[in-house]
């Protein structure tokens, strides 16, 4: 079987295992106090341009998201996320379980139209009876989004300003920000993240590394006591030390840009097939992931020797389906995919 259903089928990049194999014998201080993360970190803040920020690693994106979270709001305040954000999806109610609600707003591509946000914050700051509704306090997005799309530098500005402007804060989640961040036409560095958000994480788990996200505070609101919520969210490693060597690992000699770029590369070889075929695209896009509506007849076909994501049914006789690359994706791999969806399309 060949696996394209998403970016974390593999353990990690075989430079990662390299490093946690030579480092095995190494004794560490816990919970991140180490010189591994010191560096890591180091590296990150430069990249990011952002020398006073805060980065913290944590072992997953559900505990990333919902520690940033709590870091950010008061007990009645929630959070604005389009309708298919990951908090709202596939998070199993962990905003809401932790005791802030998520407001969702509809989105075609999965990005967040400032437009419809400030409606809702207009609506609740304008309203007499204000105090009985949650109150938005932060606008979340991922990018790239749950649909494979990305905002342009342009609109995370706006989004910015907007949250500036009603006195929000704006966090970023990065689970595939290596892979938006390769893209083609993508106009957005880590330094405009540190510049324009008030927290992002920079994804790991999904490229290339075995796990783990880095957590970037500029602002020192959030930032305030963060440990403590890490600790208490369940989202602090122990030997916090396998974490910051992955990160020292993927920042050195910008790996992190390198894998991320090629998993963008197999998928424009995916996304050039189908178009070829004569299959529209269920949304344009340049990152890992590919969406197209195909006949389910040959998706049938298609899985008895590849995985692919099912998305949504888009009639009786077609489906919507997300075929995903990594860092990790064969060349070899993708021309069987693309072969046979050329022999199966005759």
């Amino acid at each position: 079987m060949r696996y394209f259903n998403n970016d974390y089928n593999e353990v990690c990049h075989p430079a990662i295992l390299n490093a946690l194999a030579e480092n095995s014998g190494v004794q560490m201080p816990g919970y991140s106090a180490d010189t591994y993360c010191s560096e890591a970190a180091e590296l990150i803040r430069k990249k990011c341009d952002a020398p006073n920020a805060a980065v913290h690693f944590l072992v997953g994106g559900t505990q990333t998201n919902l520690t940033v979270i709590a870091a950010s709001l008061r007990p009645h305040q929630g959070v604005i996320a389009a309708e298919s954000g990951h908090i709202n999806v596939h998070e199993t109610g962990a905003i809401e379980a932790t005791g802030h609600k998520v407001i969702v707003l509809p989105s075609k591509d999965g990005k967040v139209d400032p437009a419809l946000a400030e409606k809702i914050i207009e609506s609740q700051s304008l309203s007499m009876d204000a105090e009985h509704i949650v109150q938005p306090k932060l606008i979340y997005i991922s990018n790239p989004t749950e649909y494979g799309t990305r905002y342009s530098l342009a609109e995370l500005k706006e989004l910015s300003a907007l949250c500036k402007e009603k006195g929000l804060f704006l966090f970023v989640d990065g689970a595939r920000m290596g892979y938006g961040l390769a893209a083609k036409g993508n106009d957005i560095t880590l330094a405009d993240y540190a510049k324009y958000s008030d927290a992002f994480y920079i994804g790991g788990t999904k490229v290339g590394a075995m796990f783990g996200e880095a957590v970037v505070i500029p602002n020192p609101a959030i930032a305030e006591d963060f440990r403590y919520l890490m600790k208490q969210r369940g989202g602090m490693l122990a030997k916090g030390w396998l974490l910051g060597l992955q990160f020292k690992t993927l920042f050195e000699n910008d790996l992190y840009f390198t894998i991320s770029a090629h998993a963008d590369k197999m998928a424009d070889k995916i996304r050039e097939t189908l178009t070829d075929l004569g299959y529209a695209l269920y949304l344009p896009g340049t990152t890992n992931q590919v969406f197209v509506t195909l006949p389910d007849k040959l998706l049938k076909e298609l899985g008895k020797e590849f995985t692919f994501a099912t998305w949504e049914e888009a009639d009786e006789e077609n489906t919507t389906v997300r075929f995903c690359t990594s860092w990790a994706t064969t060349d070899e791999n993708v021309d069987a995919l693309c072969t046979a969806l050329k022999n199966l399309s005759e």
